[in-house]
Order: structure tokens, then C-alpha cells, then sequence
């Protein structure tokens, strides 16, 4: 019988999230394609260190431990542009680092995206910035981890903290935020305040670890010495009378979370300081970049703010100066 990936979590991660791979790209872009796959070859038993999403992404695959490895709860598989011989290294370093992944994907040059769909992914994360955007644009749920703080520490725990507009609910407020400013915005919120919003790109992530979550309760209820080990928040722009609507919104998605910060415009940095999740969504760069040096942080290029930067050439944002350089062949 074959494998079904039906009601799992399932993350695409390219080796560019999961591992360092700063000199590897160097080398590819300065000395060409070959250099790189000698570079890859004579290091086959060197494993990469690890990257920004490897603190997510180890932790979330420990929590298959509450079903066992006949049936896990969560997938990981990898999806990378390296040929599978360059791809080697990437397996025996995930082998070396002790993550359960068996599943990979190399498509040498090409964008692996396109198999999301066929894999039942609700995310993918690479460090090409292209890839994420040509995803999204599709229509496929994609994240460009940024050259953020590498956090691990010795608890248990996985805490991922969410944006919400652009990130767990589309970007029909932040467009009238954009348009109109604050004022316009509070009006509108107020007036819409039991409308629930659209579903955004990372709203079955956010189903998918919900899930992991009753599990988790589940367990707890049959050994009340266990202590669970997923917490979730949002982080957010928001602030009164705007939370109201955010609140509504997650209870009809049927979605829950452990803790809401409705900063009203405070630098989202300070709060990461302290709850310092193992991941950080967020669609807006600037937000990002108080926060980057601190925890993992991850973009979504998604909705109007998005397209705009990329329109106006916005470093960092899409700009054709950005489109226009070597693509790393090791992702």
C-alpha cells in the first residue's frame, strides 16, 4: 500500500533553510558549476552546520514521537535545485544531525515548488528569494527564511509565532491600511469587526499544528506528567478596536492559538526578545528586520505591500537588481 500524505503535516524545506550554506553558494557563484560539485564531492562526509529553519524544523519532527514512526503527524521532505549527486552531502548531513527526513526531491537547476500540490504541502521555506515568490505567485504557501539568528536552547518546546494579516488572514485590511492609513483602517475594522476575514497563505499551518496540539492534549489527558510542548502565538500590528476581528476570524477558521500580542505599532522586536520562537512569520520586510537578529525569521511575500515593493524596485523586495544575480545552485 502506498504511503499517504492526507491528514499530516507536510513542510517542504530546501537545504538553503535548513543549512548554512554561505561558502557553498560562494563558491558556485565565483567559480561556476563544476567547482561546486567538486567543492560538494570532496565533502561528502563534512555535514553542513545547521541553518535558520533548523531549530523549527527539528523540533516539529520530534513531535512525531506521540504516534510513532508507522504514522507520523508530520513530513518533512526535502526540495532542492542541486542534482542528486551534489544533493548528497545535504542527506548525510541530515543523517549526521539526527533529523527523521527520507524524502527528498532534487530537480538540478530547477525550481521544485511545482510538486507541492502533489506532495500535500501546507508550506515550502528556502533561502531563494525567487523560488518563494514564483511560489506564492502560483498561489503555493512559501517563505524566504532571511539570514536571521541561528537560536537552539535545551527545552523541549516549539514555539512559532505568526503575523496575522498577510500571513494567517489575507490582506484585506492591510490593503485599506495601505490605501487609506490607520484611521481609514480602524474604521473599517470596526464596521466589519464580526466579518470574519479570507484565510491567508500560512492558515493550514496553523490547522496542521492545531492538530499536533490535541494530540498533545490527548496524550496529556492519559499521562497527566506530560507537558506539552507546542505553543503558538500571533504577533501583530493590531491593536483595539482592530483585535476584535482577528479573534473572530481564528474562531470561524476553527484555528486556536496560546497567546495573541496586539502591539497597536510597537516594534514586534521587543516582544520577540522575550517569547523567542523557534520560527517568525511575517509578510512585511521592515517588521522583519528588528527581529532577524534576534529569532528565526521568515517573509511571505504575499498581497499588496508585496507587489508593490517589487514594482518599485525595493532592495530585498524583488528588484530587478535581485532578479538579476546567480541563482545559488545549492538550495
Amino acid at each position: 500500500m502506498a504511503y499517504e500524505l492526507a491528514n499530516r503535516l507536510v513542510i517542504g524545506v530546501a537545504s538553503s533553510a535548513l543549512f548554512d550554506l554561505a561558502q557553498s553558494d560562494a563558491i558556485f557563484v565565483r567559480d561556476g558549476d563544476q567547482a561546486y560539485r567538486r567543492y560538494q564531492e570532496e565533502r561528502l562526509d563534512d555535514p553542513l552546520t545547521p541553518g535558520v529553519a533548523f531549530p523549527f524544523i527539528g523540533r516539529l519532527l520530534s513531535l512525531n514521537d506521540l504516534t510513532g514512526a508507522e504514522d507520523p503527524l508530520v513530513e518533512v521532505i526535502v526540495l532542492s535545485r542541486n542534482a542528486p549527486d551534489t544533493g548528497l552531502r545535504v542527506m548525510r548531513s541530515i543523517a549526521h544531525h539526527g533529523l527523521q527526513i527520507t524524502r527528498a526531491i532534487f530537480t538540478e537547476g530547477r525550481s521544485p515548488y511545482l510538486y507541492m500540490p502533489a506532495l500535500n504541502m501546507s508550506l515550502f521555506l528556502s533561502a531563494n528569494e525567487d523560488d518563494v515568490r514564483r511560489a506564492m505567485a502560483e498561489g503555493y504557501p512559501a517563505g524566504q527564511v532571511l539570514g536571521s539568528a541561528y537560536t537552539e536552547d535545551d527545552t523541549q518546546e516549539l514555539r512559532v509565532a505568526f503575523d496575522f494579516d498577510g500571513v494567517l488572514a489575507d490582506d484585506e485590511s492591510d490593503q485599506v491600511m495601505q490605501r487609506g492609513g490607520l484611521s481609514d483602517f480602524q474604521q473599517y475594522e470596526q464596521a466589519n469587526s464580526i466579518t470574519p476575514l479570507n484565510p491567508g497563505p500560512l492558515r493550514d499551518v496553523l490547522l496542521g499544528i492545531n492538530k499536533i496540539q490535541e494530540r498533545e492534549q490527548q496524550r496529556r489527558r492519559e499521562d497527566p506528567s506530560y507537558a506539552q510542548r507546542v505553543r503558538v502565538s500571533i504577533v501583530t500590528a493590531r491593536g483595539a478596536p482592530a483585535h476584535e476581528r482577528a479573534l473572530v476570524s481564528l474562531k470561524a477558521w476553527g484555528v486556536t492559538v496560546n497567546d495573541a500580542f496586539f502591539l497597536g505599532g510597537i516594534d514586534k522586536g521587543a516582544v520577540m526578545r522575550v517569547l523567542r520562537p523557534h520560527i517568525f512569520f511575517d509578510d512585511h520586510k521592515p517588521h522583519l528586520q528588528s527581529t532577524a537578529p534576534l529569532v528565526p525569521s521568515v517573509h511571505v511575500p504575499f498581497g499588496l505591500a508585496n507587489q508593490d515593493a517589487m514594482s518599485t524596485g525595493e532592495p530585498g523586495c524583488g528588484s530587478p537588481a535581485e532578479a538579476s544575480r546567480p541563482s545559488p545552485k545549492q538550495d
